[in-house]
């Protein structure tokens, strides 16, 4: 990949996750091992201050300087996309700038929603990216999310395709995401530079039959992630669905009964991390729910249930 305005990206974005000291401190020495990890993971790429970053119980302090340890640590090892999201347009084209400016060479941002009913309508939405698209000047990831209530209609995808000329990226993570995908590669056209899937990775193969070109897993497993897409992109469609039928149970189970603390845990217990705290309101794994989580990666012995020890 080149480094300018047409660079594409493809292949697998973990999240990276956050980790806390056990009184509930960042812990940026971890932030950087973590980073590190990543990096040896053979990553194609890494996105900070998502949902799965834990990024809802940072104060702008916090993200601030996680940015800033992020950027320098990362120090263009691996492209870094930034999550910019916020309700206030204004907060989210600031944010934009900022990670533009450390480097960042994506934004993800969902579409403004406060709590269950505040939403802007489609014209709204539009403004909303159109502004934090000037204010940044590099490309844009719009998360299609349950998260945030917003119906993302094809039809509205694809006018923010055609209209915010940074708007290339779509990380699409809501139920029957195959057929989204695929209808909004229909209709969006050439403007459909990245069409990814999210959500852990957990219904990737159908999401490469539709034309995804990229996955933004959690920070698991993505060197085990990686071989399906590369089986996928060559064109052998049954070693992909080998790879990927080995790998599901655990990507199922962390989906399914963990969400964001299965990727601590397991970096706790490789020694990644210190500590796989979370940050209350959330708890930590119930024990028996972590004994089945660790069960299934010793299996698979991914680089981060060993790479600290």
């Amino acid at each position: 990949m080149t480094k300018n305005s047409a660079e594409l990206f493809a292949g697998v974005f973990p999240i990276a996750p956050t980790p806390f000291t056990e009184f509930g401190d960042l812990d940026l020495e971890g932030m950087r091992r973590v980073l590190d990890c990543m990096v040896d993971q053979g990553v194609d790429g890494i996105c900070i201050l998502a949902n799965y970053s834990e990024q809802f119980l940072l104060s702008d302090g916090e993200r601030d300087v996680l940015l800033d340890v992020c950027m320098a640590h990362v120090a263009g090892r691996v492209p870094v996309i930034v999550t910019c999201s916020h309700f206030s347009t204004r907060i989210a084209a600031a944010r934009a700038t900022r990670a533009a400016v450390a480097g960042a060479r994506m934004l993800m941002l969902m579409p403004p929603y406060h709590g269950a009913s505040l939403r802007a309508d489609e014209n709204g939405i539009v403004e909303h990216y159109a502004r934090v698209a000037e204010a940044a000047r590099i490309p844009i990831m719009i998360q299609d999310a349950p998260l945030s209530g917003v119906n993302l209609s094809v039809p509205l995808l694809a006018r923010l395709a055609r209209e915010v000329p940074q708007v290339r990226y779509f990380k699409i993570e809501v139920p029957g995401a195959a057929g989204k995908l695929r209808a909004l590669i229909e209709a969006g056209g050439k403007t459909i530079t990245g069409p990814f899937d999210g959500e852990e990775s957990i219904t990737l193969i159908a999401d490469l039959d539709a034309g995804a070109t990229g996955t933004m897993p959690s920070a698991l497993l993505p060197e085990l992630i990686k071989p399906v897409l590369g089986h996928h992109r060559a064109g052998r469609r049954t070693e992909a669905a080998a790879a990927y039928a080995r790998i599901l149970p655990l990507i199922n189970f962390e989906n399914r009964q963990c969400g964001l603390r299965a990727t601590k845990a397991v970096m706790a217990e490789g020694g990644v991390i210190k500590t796989e705290a979370v940050r209350h309101p959330l708890e930590p794994l119930h024990p028996a729910t972590r004994a089945g989580l660790l069960e299934l990666a010793r299996a698979l012995d991914p680089v981060a249930l060993r790479w600290g020890r």
